[in-house]
């Protein structure tokens, strides 16, 4: 299992703050499972296209798109300006 978390608009569009995700064997990084979540479709296809730059952090460390994910991992997805 891994913790996603959504902020800002992406947690607006997604109407998810947070969620437990079991962890498929063929996601192993960031951008397989951005792909994955996206093909939920509706507002997570929009909010996750590949065409919005939405970035990414692994364990709170800032994360590309090849950055490895693996059971027990926190990733947060965010656009690229968060407010406080």
């Amino acid at each position: 299992m891994v913790k996603i978390l959504y902020f800002a608009g992406l947690r607006e569009a997604t109407g998810q703050g947070a969620e437990e995700f079991a962890l498929p064997d063929d996601v192993r990084d960031v951008a397989a499972l951005r792909a994955l979540l996206r093909k939920r479709g509706d507002a997570w296809a929009e909010a996750l296209a590949e065409s919005k730059r939405v970035r990414a952090a692994v364990n709170q460390d800032m994360a590309a798109g090849d950055t490895p994910v693996t059971d027990g991992d926190e990733v947060a997805f965010f656009p690229p300006v968060t407010g406080g």
